[in-house]
């Protein structure tokens, strides 16, 4: 099992408005994808926020064959639609873990 992180810190201006965004709308393209088999949406904590929140989007995969279609056929599209809605105002990153236990 591995899991496809995103973590992304928000400008305080957008909050509210990019996480209704992340549920209704760009988490759900992403499952609808059907590459992962489940996700968890977290907010990051203990961390200096005065500049705005950081979350984090743990996207569950079974293997490295269906990270590589996602990130192939789907992730330039979806990366492409949050850098038009958002733009400056937020900043993130990705990576890719592997499950050891």
């Amino acid at each position: 099992m591995l899991i496809y992180n995103v973590t992304t810190k928000i400008d305080p201006s957008i909050h509210e408005k990019w996480v209704a965004w992340m549920k209704d709308q760009h988490i759900p393209a992403v499952m609808q994808t059907g590459c992962f088999t489940h996700y968890h949406f977290v907010r990051v904590l203990d961390i200096d926020d005065s500049d705005g929140p950081t979350y984090a989007v743990q996207y569950f995969i079974e293997n490295r064959a269906e990270y590589e279609r996602y990130i192939n056929t789907y992730a330039s599209a979806l990366r492409q639609d949050s850098t038009q809605l958002w733009g400056h105002l937020m900043i993130g990153f990705r990576s890719l873990m592997a499950v050891v236990n």
